[in-house]
């Protein structure tokens, strides 16, 4: 062996292919088997007492270990009636892209080669989808996570004086932001890793609809300049976690513009509602943001991970990031040209090559397509949702605004609701029938439907209807034995 390339590189082309075949076939054939099914004892304690291999095993044995031992007990979100979060269930298209990718083995951190192109011209496309100007910097990242953290980084980083801030830390500065209550996680845990703190990021009371509260957002600012702090950034969210909402984003802006504030949105996947006529006047004022997160993994179908942080004015990113170090030295010519790179636009300086695959997703099925699946998912949604109000056990309790249903079933049988709600749902999923989720709504625990697959039809509804319908009957007939029984043994 030279290296660690193949002795017989025709004996690994024919398991290469073996291994294509099976997997393209598995995609294809996904929604025959369970979403999801626990992973026996025997196969968790297989990977903890696993030790470091001394010698190397062939291919073909690690092909069978993962189609055993990994590739059944997935989290299931390649299939239709996985419903319990904002996966998306990727492509075959994808698949094969990442394979490509990862036969380049290109690092994206920087130097002067087609990948970084193949990724400038997807971010020109992402400014393009929203409203962006087409000069506007961006970056794929693992997900909107990390693509918030840019963003308030950059937010600041962009404040007054706020270079001094990269040599020198955020010290005295009393900088505070500003998102819903129902935001995302990951922005107050941005905020705790950019120094600032998690106290530094003020939760907006929501109105009735789960939006944030404008007139509750103008006085929480009005007290901290008041009391001597610095408001430097709002946050809105395009499709909160918990019920799909969109705060609202133009009110947003002109408040962020009238404040001198930086306006960021947090789209993880409601921005790409964008992409659907029927849905875009929702995010009216998107287009006015500083930054924007999203994920090309979840709407778009692109396989994890592709995350994406937009960025409106040039500089503003690089200010933030860019460094001077003599081995990231920039050249006119060779491969060290090609300046600004794209470390110099976010933290890491060994990026894979994520482009790919959003240019296939992107080119290979085009705007038009992944807009209607945007729009088949939402129309899921309020289809469900009429459903729920029909159907007198169950109780719908958020208005449906995207593709995200949140409902409940109530029954006089039972005193406690919400672990009646939460059984149903671990019985759901531990059916590998179908998989949503939970959350709280109103302090109530809710039954979360979550319609994001480009597999899933109107038949995948009935089955979760269906299914919620059967282990309803079996759990009432066991809280109906169970009191029989305490009446029998009292008397």
């Amino acid at each position: 062996m030279a290296g660690l390339d193949p002795e017989d590189w025709e004996e690994l082309k024919a398991q290469g292919h073996q291994m294509l075949e099976d997997m393209l076939e598995n995609i294809r054939h996904v929604s025959q088997g369970p979403v999801w099914q626990p992973m026996p004892a025997s196969v968790r304690e297989a990977f903890k007492t696993a030790p470091l291999p001394d010698t190397g095993q062939e291919l073909g044995t690690l092909y069978q270990q993962f189609a055993s031992m990994v590739q059944p007990y997935a989290v299931g979100n390649r299939h239709p009636r996985f419903m319990g979060w904002v996966h998306g269930g990727g492509t075959a298209q994808g698949m094969l892209a990442e394979m490509l990718a990862a036969g380049l083995n290109a690092n994206l951190g920087g130097r002067d080669h087609a990948p970084v192109e193949v990724e400038r011209m997807v971010i020109r496309w992402a400014a393009e989808m929203f409203g962006f100007p087409p000069e506007a910097t961006g970056l794929l990242v693992t997900g909107s996570s990390m693509a918030n953290f840019i963003a308030i980084l950059t937010a600041t980083r962009n404040v007054a004086d706020g270079q001094a801030l990269r040599q020198h830390g955020v010290g005295g500065r009393r900088l505070v932001g500003y998102a819903g209550e129902s935001a995302h996680g990951c922005v107050a845990r941005a905020f705790d890793m950019a120094g600032l703190g998690e106290q530094a990021l003020r939760r907006v009371p929501m109105d009735a609809t789960f939006r944030m509260d404008m007139t509750a957002l103008e006085s929480l600012i009005a007290q901290d300049r008041a009391a001597g702090f610095e408001p430097f950034l709002v946050v809105g969210t395009a499709g909160t976690v918990d019920t799909g909402s969109i705060d609202p984003l133009d009110a947003l802006a002109d408040l962020a513009a009238r404040e001198g504030m930086w306006f960021h949105v947090d789209g993880a996947f409601g921005a790409l509602a964008k992409l659907a006529p029927d849905l875009a006047p929702l995010l009216a004022g998107l287009e006015r943001a500083d930054s924007l997160a999203f994920d090309f993994h979840k709407w778009a179908q692109v396989p994890y991970d592709a995350g994406c942080v937009l960025v409106r004015e040039p500089g503003r990113q690089a200010a933030a990031f860019a460094q001077s170090l003599a081995y990231l030295s920039r050249e006119d010519r060779g491969l060290a040209a090609g300046a600004p790179w794209f470390c110099d636009l976010g933290p890491d300086l060994s990026r894979g090559f994520r482009a790919l695959k959003v240019w296939f997703a992107l080119a290979g099925f085009g705007a038009r397509e992944l807009g209607q699946v945007v729009t088949r998912s939402c129309a899921l949604a309020r289809g469900l949702a009429s459903q729920v109000q029909a159907i007198p056990r169950l109780e719908l309790l958020a208005p449906v605004t995207l593709n995200v249903v949140c409902l409940r079933v109530v029954v006089p049988e039972v005193d406690d609701l919400d672990w009646l709600n939460g059984e149903l749902v671990k019985d759901l999923q531990v059916s590998g029938v179908v998989a949503p989720s939970t959350t709280r709504i109103g302090g109530v625990l809710a039954i979360r439907v979550a319609l994001v697959n480009h597999r899933t039809t109107e038949a995948d509804v009935t089955i979760l209807l269906d299914a919620l319908h059967s282990f309803l009957e079996v759990r009432l007939a066991h809280v109906k034995m169970m009191k029989t029984l305490e009446s029998l043994a009292g008397a």
